[in-house]
């Protein structure tokens, strides 16, 4: 199985759709701010866009190991997460707090946090990231389950 840590040296992919905009902005700042290179895939203004053209690169650049992980954001995290979801080597994980952040990553090995804008505000946002990014996955009993998640 892959490992059980990001691999922080590599970029973070971001994106969003304009219900995301502002949160993605100040999470880029975060992360920026703590020294972590982040690659931001769009939506660059708060115009009305379609969440795939967004949550789809995100997805290739963390499927394709070029990036530790990826963060994507719309106003309910599901549009981003189904699309992202589509990807064969995608865990993508809807979150609303800490905890879930934390089992997303030690019980489910996901590598695409999901950040609901419109439900959440910016510092729990940005404390699902510390988590999500510090988390290691927990291998043993989940291993398996996570194996068997990709359609063959």
């Amino acid at each position: 199985m892959e490992q059980t840590t990001f691999d922080l040296a590599l970029p973070i992919a971001i994106g969003s759709d304009h219900a995301g905009f502002g949160y993605k902005e100040e999470v880029i700042s975060y992360l920026e701010g703590k020294g972590i290179t982040v690659k931001d895939f769009g939506t660059h203004s708060a115009d009305s866009v379609d969440y795939p053209d967004f949550a789809h690169p995100v997805a290739s650049a963390v499927e394709d190991g070029t990036h530790a992980f990826g963060i994507l954001i719309c106003g309910s995290a599901n549009g981003v997460a189904i699309t992202a979801n589509k990807h064969q080597g995608i865990r993508a994980a809807i979150c609303w707090g800490d905890e879930l952040a934390r089992l997303a990553r030690s019980h489910n090995n996901a590598n695409v946090l999901c950040i609901p804008a419109r439900f959440v505000s910016v510092p729990t946002a940005t404390e699902m990231v510390d988590v999500f990014a510090a988390t290691p996955f927990e291998g043993g009993r989940h291993e398996n389950r996570v194996k068997k998640i990709a359609c063959m």
